[in-house]
């Protein structure tokens, strides 16, 4: 197995579900990603480029789904977290629920447009 698959199938239940699931909207969005294991996280790489990343937090209960190209994005501003960071922002989900499929798609949208 690869090191991200590892990674994912290690993780709990809950953050197991909610990265298997964006993880499938994504790479149907991106045909041309390639899931590599980088700075011990999954991250997905769009025409050879980081993308985005998969990065649970066990202690506060999240999965933070990060866009290297965050600060560019311009649309979906109030559910994108950029909490003390200059480059990337992220879509933050609790629950397999509480991820909204139409924002998801939208964001990764408007993200491989800053990648032409």
């Amino acid at each position: 197995m690869k090191p991200t698959e590892v990674y994912i199938l290690n993780q709990p239940e809950k953050y197991q579900a909610m990265m298997m699931h964006v993880l499938s909207i994504v790479e149907q969005e991106l045909s041309e990603s390639e899931l590599l294991f980088k700075w011990g996280i999954p991250y997905l790489y769009y025409k050879k480029k980081p993308f985005c990343y998969f990065a649970p937090n066990h202690k506060k209960g999240f999965l933070d789904v990060g866009f290297a190209k965050g600060f560019e994005l311009k649309k979906n501003q109030e559910v994108l977290v950029a909490e003390n960071r200059n480059k990337v922002k992220s879509l933050r989900y609790f629950t397999i629920e509480s991820i909204n499929n139409e924002i998801l798609i939208d964001v990764i949208k408007e993200a491989k447009l800053l990648y032409c």
